[in-house]
C-alpha cells in the first residue's frame, strides 16, 4: 500500500509540475519543487522573469492557486517565487531560450542560434557548456548537431554537478530536440587541482634539491 501511495504521490507532483510549466509559458519556469509543510504544500517556482510569473498585484499566482485547490485538491498552497540570478548557467532556462529562437527564426538558423547561447554562457564565467540539437537539420533527414566549449565532465562523481536540461522546439519542418549542459563556475569539482603561489614556491624548493650538486663528476656512459 506505501508503495501505490507513493506511486500516486509522484504522478500528482509530475501533473502539478506541468501544469505550472504550461500555464506559464516556455521560457519562463526552470524548476517547480513541492515542499509539505504543517501548514499545507509549498510551491517554488525558480524562475529568471519573476514579474511575469507573478503578473499585476500578484494575479497570476493567484490563478494557478485557486487552480491547484479545485483541480489538484491541494488544501493550502503555497507559491513562493525563486529569483534566477544567472540565467546563462540554468540549462533549462537556456534549452526552452533555444527551443523559442527555433521556432521564432527557423530551424536553418540553428547554427546562429547555438554558437550566440553558447558564446553568451562561456562569456558569462560558465566553465563549460554543450548544446546539442537533433532533428531535421537543415535536410529531410534527421542529423544530431553538437555545439560544445570548455571543460565538461561527463563521467565520474563531478559529472553530478553539470546542469542538464531538455527542451522541444515545435518547428515546420519538424520537432527538434534540445539538450543542454552546463557546468557552472562556481560547482565544486572533487579532481580539481587549484594551483597557488605557495605551491609552486614548494615544488621549485624540492626540484632545487634534486638537481645534482655543482662539482659533481658525471658518470661515465658504457661504450660499445
Amino acid at each position: 500500500m506505501e508503495e501505490k501511495n507513493i506511486v500516486k504521490l509522484k504522478k500528482e507532483e509530475f501533473a502539478v509540475r506541468n501544469y505550472i510549466k504550461d500555464y506559464l509559458g516556455k521560457g519562463k519556469v526552470s524548476k517547480v519543487r513541492i515542499e509539505y509543510t504543517p501548514i499545507g504544500e509549498k510551491i517554488i517556482i525558480s524562475t529568471s522573469k519573476p514579474g511575469l510569473v507573478i503578473g499585476r498585484g500578484g494575479e497570476r499566482i493567484e490563478q494557478i492557486t485557486n487552480i491547484l485547490k479545485t483541480k489538484f485538491n491541494l488544501e493550502n498552497p503555497q507559491i513562493e517565487i525563486d529569483e534566477i540570478k544567472q540565467p546563462e548557467f540554468d540549462a533549462q532556462i537556456v534549452a526552452d531560450e533555444i527551443a523559442l529562437a527555433l521556432e521564432r527564426l527557423g530551424p536553418l538558423k540553428f547554427k546562429v542560434i547555438a554558437y550566440r547561447m553558447l558564446e553568451k554562457i562561456m562569456k558569462a564565467g560558465a566553465l563549460g557548456a554543450e548544446i546539442r540539437l537533433s532533428g531535421k537539420l537543415p535536410g529531410s533527414r534527421a542529423k544530431t548537431w553538437r555545439f560544445a566549449q570548455g571543460y565538461l565532465k561527463k563521467t565520474g562523481e563531478s559529472a553530478n554537478v553539470v546542469d542538464r536540461a531538455k527542451a522541444v522546439a515545435q518547428t515546420k519542418p519538424g520537432v527538434v530536440g534540445v539538450k543542454v549542459s552546463i557546468l557552472n563556475p562556481n560547482a565544486k569539482l572533487k579532481d580539481q587541482l587549484q594551483i597557488s603561489e605557495e605551491l609552486v614556491k614548494t615544488l621549485k624548493e624540492n626540484l632545487g634539491k634534486l638537481k645534482r650538486p655543482k662539482g659533481e663528476p658525471k658518470k661515465a656512459g658504457s661504450k660499445k
